[in-house]
């Protein structure tokens, strides 16, 4: 989807998990408060986020180049090797990390279980693949209620293309691999626009996003088109993302990441940044 022009490489369009450090799940209640030198992801993001931007933040985190990513992405599926390349990108003269996404066009439609079926045989954690049936489940049952069939009925021709794939399993290998306590957002930046998608031309945020933003803080933005897909905004709630400010933190490791699309006259990207809570 995009808008009359490519956005982030996103095609398409709870388990909660333990940020205590005791297991990866818990009750979305638990572990909120500040803990001193608790591991923290917070993204800003200045233009929105999608699949693509956020496997490249957490690769940046990780600090992974391509060839680690290389056998990840072999691990959940032979066709995605060689389908991600991180490189440097840069915006008003501004430098960030940009992940180009190449992969075999396909025809194919996939339901829910043959998504799942992918998932279970992926060679990625136990962790990662209860994320990524969680993201799917999530877009699913959006995509059912803009379509009015029950989620398991859902067809994902566009979501569960290769490139969703790629992008859920290999942010939530990521995900778990960097094993942050707390993730903080900041609230996301929603404009009105056109999104062309394979339903035809549609209004801005996308219908999936649409039914996915309930109890989701957002804010304007100073331009228009598809700032959030429905593959980044599943995987923030996923991975049980609280919205706020900046939290008060020691950051070990930061990076601009920037999309494919860019808009003109506003900031553009998002800021992946990654350390350790000062506590109260």
């Amino acid at each position: 989807m995009n808008n009359h022009q490519e956005h982030h490489h996103d095609h398409g369009h709870e388990h909660g998990h333990d940020h205590c450090g005791c297991g990866h799940h818990h009750e979305h209640s638990h572990c909120r408060h500040t803990r001193a030198g608790a591991k923290v992801l917070t993204i800003r993001l200045h233009s929105g986020i999608a699949g693509d931007m956020f496997l490249c933040g957490l690769m940046c985190m990780l600090k992974m180049n391509n060839e680690q990513a290389e056998e990840i992405l072999n691990g959940i599926l032979p066709a995605l090797k060689g389908s991600i390349k991180l490189t440097d990108k840069f915006v008003n003269g501004i430098r960030g990390a940009h992940c180009s996404v190449e992969l075999p066009h396909e025809h194919e439609h996939r339901n829910l279980a043959d998504v799942f079926a992918i998932i279970r045989n992926a060679d990625i954690s136990d962790n990662a693949k209860r994320y990524a049936e969680k993201a799917f489940t999530l877009i699913a049952e959006a995509e059912g209620r803009v379509h009015g069939l029950p989620f398991t009925q859902v067809h994902f021709h566009e979501v569960g293309a290769l490139d969703s794939i790629l992008d859920i399993c290999f942010t939530c290998e990521l995900y778990t691999r960097l094993n942050p306590d707390r993730l903080i957002v900041s609230p996301l930046p929603i404009a009105d626009g056109s999104i062309v998608c394979a339903h035809g031309v549609i209004p801005s945020p996308a219908p999936a996003v649409k039914a996915l933003l309930e109890d989701v803080p957002v804010r304007p933005f100073l331009a228009e088109g598809e700032t959030v897909t429905p593959t980044g905004l599943a995987l923030l709630k996923a991975f049980d993302a609280e919205f706020g400010p900046w939290p008060a933190m020691t950051v070990k490791t930061i990076e601009t990441v920037y999309g494919t699309y860019v808009y003109e006259g506003v900031p553009n990207g998002a800021t992946f940044a990654f350390g350790e809570e000062l506590g109260a």
